[in-house]
């Protein structure tokens, strides 16, 4: 099921994937921002950064394990990544706000690297920072997994999605903005 929006002409798109089981709805939401709207300054770059909290529900039975991607597919240099965590264990349903940009979490989860300035240089969440002027899409997606992935902690999103491949029985996005909205 997709829902489309279209906050001044910039085409947001929550996406919720049905389970393979036909059991229900896979979805991601955060209890800062919905679907399409501003992500709030407090997980930006230019405030204090902090991941933000997300939640999920809906999952395929199968799941053991679970990944995240966020990314900006509006970049210059799409899709811009902002921040990658895998083997999140099955029995977890949400991430609090402001995780630690550590390899290794308490969950048991892995980071991955995002994308620096030159390099996948940056460990952990890396908040919004579009250009002056602009508004960019944030997409975070959530996938539901069959296994834990067999990758070391800073993976970088292309090893994950290479790990991932074959193993994904749901996935859901959140997509909200951030910029000069005004």
């Amino acid at each position: 099921m997709s829902i489309r929006q279209q906050p001044e002409g910039i085409q947001t798109q929550a996406v919720q994937t049905v389970m393979a089981t036909g059991n229900g709805m896979f979805h991601l939401e955060s209890p800062a921002f919905c679907a399409g709207e501003r992500i709030p300054l407090i997980h930006a770059a230019e405030g204090l950064d902090l991941s933000p909290p997300l939640r999920w529900a809906g999952a395929p039975p199968a799941t053991k394990t679970y990944a995240l991607i966020c990314e900006d597919p509006d970049a210059a240099s799409a899709p811009w990544v902002h921040w990658v965590v895998f083997n999140i264990p099955a029995p977890i349903q949400a991430l609090p706000a402001g995780l630690d940009r550590s390899p290794e979490l308490a969950n048991g989860a892995s980071q991955g690297l995002c994308w620096g300035v030159d390099t996948f240089s940056r460990l952990g969440y890396q908040g919004p920072q579009p250009p002056p002027g602009q508004v960019h899409r944030y997409d975070f997606a959530l996938y539901a997994l069959d296994q834990a992935l067999v990758l070391e902690p800073k993976a970088t999103a292309v090893a994950l999605r290479a790990a991932m491949e074959g193993h994904v029985l749901a996935e859901a996005h959140l997509v909200a903005l951030y910029g000069a909205l005004p």
